[in-house]
């Protein structure tokens, strides 16, 4: 795309999630009418999320902005960056540009969700494709741990931002497809106005290990066992996902794959030729009696310790298929996210418990990380040669050691920059500056409601889990406005009533007095009284027990 003046134009760039936290990545970038935004990503909910399935960007901004959406280019296939895909595309269509793999995970999230009619547009890395009349990308392949990851060069009429997306340099990777430094340098030499790198491991010193180095463990173990082997690990996975069938086909075992995603992700990288599993080796899991336990392979979900997913029902026995044996070798193939590292102990310590064989990162090399470490990065800084730079994809720690990280490799001060979800960032030639900021944040999905969970229900679930409910009925005459029957009382996770009775009947007493205060209870003063009925039995439970339960006081009328 021939280059305009610049004179005083400036592209800005506004994040809309990814920077201060590990998830939810999406980036818009904007010039003169046009945008594009990079990923559609979701996170997990938090421990304080109490009842919520999923968190996505709040896209306020894009939505007031609807109209200049010229396309959405993703990536890669993780959920961080695809996973809101259902939800934005069904109010903010565009075309979408990814690499098939990408592309036919977000097709099976849109069929499932029932979207049709969003235009899908496959590229592959290498390819250049001028989006609109401000932008054209460039997809450079990348190593990562899901295959079709790629990096972006995008040009505007202001220069050339490189965004790395998720990666790693891995020299041996198991498609073979390396990063592709070789144009990453070239792009350097043109000149590159912006790099946006990946920070998640900028805190590791040193390099990544090859995804083949897994490859060597699993045969080393597979080698060792004689039970069934059970591999959890994240679905996206597919390189693992080969190179755990390779070490089945070595040792003569079959495969069976547990868990929805698994299953789901898993059928799509077979269509596409990325997974391949050799005819006769795959399993339905009814089938699994009717082999001997040393030819068996099951790879399953659950490296996350999720309540719901494969490993954690097998390991507490609530697999209706399939229950831990002491025979087992049990291999958890991940790391814990951030905020994980409690859910994916208690499911290693139970299935410690059932006496089976487990393997996990700490006891050998069962994960390698899918992002690149510290001299990585710095050989993306040096053949990328960037005027300005922005850390991204990381908490807030990343994002300042990267920028540290920079700075000692000569970058000036005023020229590298942390900034956080929101922020509205202006950058030509001159300067990179931080001018405004739009609304952000988190949009909370509960079942098949979108952003109908906020603080406030929040709060709720978490007094309702950690201090129960107290229910206070009265039911009073509509004539004469007097209570007629109650107040009656209801515990829910609060107190078993029968052990209590000096308690419910004191907390009773104390509503009862509020409804005996008032000559006649009018309609119009209903609130006032159940506010009152709330303080009294608060006041009485706190200072005869010392907890606050949710206080919900109901005035029936009859």
């Amino acid at each position: 795309m021939a280059a305009k003046k610049t004179g005083e134009a400036k592209l800005r760039i506004v994040p809309l999630g990814g920077l201060g936290e590990i998830g939810k990545n999406m980036t818009v970038f904007e010039y003169g009418e046009d945008i594009i935004v990079v990923d559609i990503g979701s996170m997990f909910p938090s421990e304080d999320m109490p009842g919520v399935d999923l968190v996505i960007p709040d896209v306020t901004y894009l939505t007031k902005n609807a109209s200049r959406i010229r396309a959405y280019i993703v990536t890669h296939g993780h959920e961080d960056h695809i996973g809101a895909s259902p939800y934005i595309l069904r109010n903010l269509p565009a075309p979408v540009y990814a690499t098939r793999l990408t592309l036919a995970l977000i097709e099976h999230k849109l069929r499932e969700h029932r979207i049709q009619g969003t235009d899908l547009r496959v590229v592959s890395p290498g390819d250049v494709v001028e989006i609109c009349e401000s932008f054209t990308v460039e997809f450079m392949n990348v190593s990562h741990s899901i295959a079709g990851a790629v990096m972006l060069a995008i040009k505007s009429p202001v220069g050339t931002v490189i965004f790395t997306g998720d990666f790693k340099i891995d020299y041996t990777p198991i498609d073979d497809q390396v990063t592709d430094l070789g144009r990453l340098a070239q792009l350097g030499r043109e000149g590159v106005l912006l790099l946006m790198a990946d920070s998640t491991n900028v805190e590791r010193a040193g390099y990544t290990m090859s995804e083949k180095t897994v490859g060597e463990t699993f045969m080393n173990l597979f080698n060792e066992a004689t039970g069934r082997v059970i591999v959890a690990m994240f679905a996206s996975n597919v390189h693992r996902v080969q190179q755990v069938v390779d070490s089945a086909v070595r040792y003569n075992r079959k495969v069976c794959l547990v868990g929805r995603s698994m299953i789901n992700i898993s059928k799509v990288a077979m269509q596409l030729g990325e997974l391949k599993i050799p005819e006769g080796r795959l399993l339905n899991i009814d089938d699994l009696d009717n082999h001997p336990d040393n030819e068996i392979v099951v790879i399953t979900t659950g490296s996350q310790g999720e309540p719901m997913s494969g490993l954690a029902r097998m390991a507490f026995a609530e697999h209706k298929k399939l229950e831990i044996k002491p025979t087992d070798m049990v291999i958890v193939s991940a790391t814990p996210i951030p905020g994980n590292e409690k859910s994916v102990s208690r499911v290693i310590n139970q299935l410690v418990r059932t006496g089976a064989n487990v393997i996990y990162e700490a006891i050998q090399d069962v994960h390698v990380s899918g992002h690149a470490c510290q001299e990585e990065l710095k050989l993306i800084h040096v053949l990328a040669k960037p005027r300005f730079f922005i850390p991204v994809h990381g908490e807030y720690r990343h994002l300042h050691h990267h920028a540290r990280l920079a700075r000692q490799m000569g970058m000036p001060d005023d020229r590298v920059k942390i900034v956080n979800a929101g922020d509205i960032i202006e950058v030509n030639r001159a300067r990179l500056a931080v001018v405004g900021s739009v609304p952000s944040g988190e949009v909370l999905i509960d079942g098949l409601g979108i952003g109908d969970v906020g603080a406030v229900v929040l709060r709720d679930r978490k007094h309702l889990s950690q201090d129960g409910l107290l229910v206070i009925i009265a039911a009073v005459e509509r004539i004469s406005g007097m209570v007629v029957s109650g107040p009656e009382i209801i515990s829910r996770g609060f107190v078993y009533m029968r052990e209590a009775d000096s308690l419910v009947e004191g907390t009773r007493e104390a509503a009862r007095a509020v409804f005996e205060s008032y000559e006649r209870i009018d309609p119009a003063d209903w609130n006032r009284v159940k506010a009152e009925v709330r303080d009294a039995a608060q006041k009485y439970i706190y200072d005869n027990i010392k907890r606050s339960p949710m206080i919900l006081p109901v005035i029936v009328e009859i």
